[in-house]
C-alpha cells in the first residue's frame, strides 16, 4: 500500500521538491548562510516526509476498509472517510448506485413473485384438464368430442401462458394493415368445436374494415375475450359486429358481472364472484394481458355489463400512437 500511495503522492510531493530548491536558491542568492539555507532544507525534507507517513496511514486504513466493503458487497457496508472533496463525490456516486440496485432487485423481486404465484395457480388450472382426460382414458370407450374439448382447455393455458412470458420478456410486434374480418374468423374458426358443444350460438356481421395492429396480438385478446364469453354464457349467444371507429364489439347473453367486480375485471389475478364459481378455472390473468396487449398496440379496451345480462366487450380499432408501458 505505501508503494501505491508514493505513486499517487508523487506529483504533489515533487512539485514541494521544486518549490523549496526555488526557496532555498533564491535565499543563498540573497546571501542567507549556507548552513541557514541547509537548516531550512532539512526541516522542510523533515515535515514532508512526515506528512508523507500520516497520509500513507489514512490511505492505508481507507484502502483497508474497502477490501472489507468489497468482501462483504452484498450489505451495506460503511465506506470509510472520504479524504478530499473527489473521493466524497465518488462514494456519493456509489451511494446512488446501490440505491439504484436495491430499488431495481425490489422491483425485480416483486416482478418474479408475482409470476410464481401465477403460474403456481395456473399448474393448478392445467391439471384440471390433464385429469379430466385422464378419467376419460380409464373408461372403455372415452367420449372423443369431451376429450377433445379437455385437450383445447389445456391449449388454452399453454397459449395463455406463452402470452404472459411474451409480454414480461419482450414484444415481437409487426404492426401493419389487416382486414379486420380475416383476424376475427381466425379466431371464431378456432372456437367453433366450442360453440358447438355448449350449444351457443353465434352473431357474426361481416366485419368490413381495415385496421393497423399487430395480427398474432390483437388475434390473442379477441381469443381470450371468446374464451370468457363462451365460458360464462351457459346458454345464448355471442354476437359480434364492428361500429364506426372502428371498435369490434363482441357481445354475450351470459350470467355478467357484478357491479362491485367491474372496476377491477382488468386487475391482475382479480376473478371476482363468477371467477370463483363452479370449477374455478379463473385465473385472473385474461382480461390483465388484454388491457396490457391493447396498450401495447394502442388500442382501447373497455367492458361493460350486467348480472344476468351478459357482458359486452369493446375494442377500440381507431388509429393512434402505440403506447409505452
Amino acid at each position: 500500500m505505501a508503494v501505491a500511495y508514493l505513486r499517487r503522492a508523487a506529483g504533489p510531493a515533487a512539485l514541494l521538491a521544486l518549490f523549496a530548491g526555488i526557496f532555498a536558491l533564491v535565499a543563498y542568492l540573497a546571501g542567507t548562510p549556507a548552513p541557514a539555507v541547509g537548516y531550512a532544507a532539512l526541516l522542510c525534507a523533515a515535515a514532508g516526509l512526515g506528512c508523507l507517513a500520516v497520509g500513507c496511514v489514512r490511505y492505508g486504513a481507507r484502502r483497508r476498509a474497502l477490501e472489507r466493503a468489497l468482501r462483504d458487497v452484498s450489505l451495506p457496508a460503511e465506506l470509510p472517510e472520504p479524504g478530499d472533496g473527489l473521493e466524497a463525490d465518488y462514494q456519493k456516486l456509489i451511494a446512488a448506485m446501490r440505491a439504484e440496485m436495491d430499488r431495481r432487485a425490489a422491483a425485480d423481486g416483486r416482478a418474479m413473485a408475482d409470476r410464481l404465484d401465477w403460474f403456481t395457480a395456473w399448474v393448478h388450472q392445467i391439471k384440471t384438464p390433464i385429469a379430466g382426460m385422464a378419467l376419460l382414458l380409464d373408461d372403455g370407450e372415452p367420449d372423443r368430442g369431451e376429450m377433445k374439448n379437455q385437450l383445447f382447455r389445456i391449449e388454452q393455458y399453454a397459449e395463455m401462458a406463452l402470452g404472459y412470458l411474451r409480454l414480461d420478456g419482450g414484444r415481437d410486434l409487426v404492426i401493419a394493415r389487416h382486414e379486420l374480418d380475416a383476424v376475427v374468423r381466425r379466431a371464431v374458426k378456432k372456437y367453433a368445436g366450442w360453440f358447438i358443444r355448449r350449444g351457443v350460438a353465434l352473431d357474426y356481421e361481416p366485419l368490413r374494415e381495415q385496421v393497423l395492429t399487430d395480427e398474432k396480438w390483437l388475434g390473442f385478446v379477441i381469443e381470450q375475450v371468446l374464451s370468457n364469453a363462451l365460458k360464462y354464457t351457459p346458454r345464448g349467444g355471442v354476437r359480434i359486429y364492428a361500429e364506426p371507429g372502428p371498435v369490434l364489439v363482441i357481445r354475450d347473453t351470459g350470467v355478467g358481472i357484478a357491479p362491485e367486480d367491474l372496476p377491477m375485471v382488468f386487475e391482475k389475478g382479480y376473478t371476482g364472484f363468477n371467477g370463483r364459481q363452479g370449477d374455478g378455472r379463473s385465473t385472473g390473468i385474461g382480461l390483465y394481458l388484454c388491457r396490457r396487449v391493447c396498450r401495447m398496440l394502442g388500442h382501447g379496451i373497455a367492458l361493460r355489463s350486467r348480472p344476468g345480462e351478459g357482458t359486452e366487450v369493446r375494442i377500440d380499432l381507431t388509429e393512434r400512437p402505440l403506447g409505452v408501458e
